[in-house]
């Protein structure tokens, strides 16, 4: 389950039948550094007994990418100094302060806190929940942070996107590693999902005033380089089609004028992505 990715930085690897993202682990010298702290106590118990098998320094702090469910879950079971972006901390406190009994799940749904399958893993991978809260967060940050681990520095970014507002990356300049959370996936728009032409747009650039040869995605395989540049040019290029048009039909119509071809599946879905959030 543990992976090395380079001599400093280990991970989890994501499950999709319970929604777990990737959880990071940097090492430097004097501290070690966890990113998110998982979907659930199991699950951030699971890492941390990874974590023990290795001859590592001493955990001293959990990153949060973003507020989401299964990325703070394990907040408590961590038991770390916890770091987030000021935003991230807000949603937190607000989540604090629900229940996440069966019948309080039912009432999430239904106010459109969580979704109907996210109240599935959340059943899944917390059977007893009558008592569980949401941990604190103890440190906050508005733009960017930096943490010297010892010999290896972390930086965090507020790069927003159209995931959630509150997206962070956590950059690793030493080992030209990056963690990039949930920020690369969409919302749902009036229950459709979709992508912010101008918010993704901003956040691409953001992204790439960074070098890096790996980039970790929570429910993805890891890219390197040209995995993650060929995915940033496909969105620019169906961002670009989908500007201002309202019609999936339209917006093919125009990719196939402009490139003398059919748009393959993945491009026809980022499209429609792209009109969903217009139609918005």
């Amino acid at each position: 389950m543990f992976k090395k990715l380079t001599n400093s930085i280990y991970y989890m690897t994501h499950k999709n039948d319970t929604d777990r993202p990737i959880l990071g682990l940097v090492c430097g010298e004097k501290y070690s550094l966890i990113v998110d702290s998982g979907n659930s106590p199991n699950h951030a118990k699971e890492f941390l007994a990874e974590v023990s098998k290795l001859n590592v320094p001493p955990v001293k702090y959990v990153v949060l990418t973003h507020y989401h469910w299964d990325h703070i879950f394990g907040i408590k079971e961590m038991n770390l100094i916890t770091i987030a972006h000021e935003k991230t901390k807000r949603e937190i406190d607000r989540m604090r302060s629900l229940n996440w009994d069966d019948t309080s799940l039912e009432e999430h749904v239904k106010e459109k806190i969580i979704s109907e399958n996210c109240s599935k893993f959340i059943k899944l991978e917390i059977e007893e929940r009558e008592n569980f809260k949401v941990g604190e967060v103890d440190i906050t940050f508005n733009d960017s942070l930096e943490i010297d681990l010892g010999g290896l520095t972390c930086i965090l970014n507020s790069v927003g996107g159209t995931h959630t507002d509150d997206s962070t990356i956590v950059y690793i300049p030493e080992e030209k590693v990056m963690f990039l959370g949930d920020c690369m996936y969409g919302r749902r728009y009036n229950g459709l999902y979709g992508y912010d032409r101008e918010e993704l747009l901003k956040m691409i650039d953001k992204i790439e005033k960074y070098y890096a040869e790996y980039y970790v995605i929570s429910h993805e395989p890891v890219c390197d380089r040209k995995e993650i540049s060929d995915f940033w040019e496909l969105l620019r290029t169906t961002a670009q089609i989908a500007c201002e048009v309202t019609s999936a039909k339209h917006a093919i119509r125009l990719f196939m004028n402009k490139f003398n071809r059919e748009p393959s599946e993945n491009e026809k879905s980022y499209i429609e992505g792209f009109i969903n959030a217009n139609k918005a």
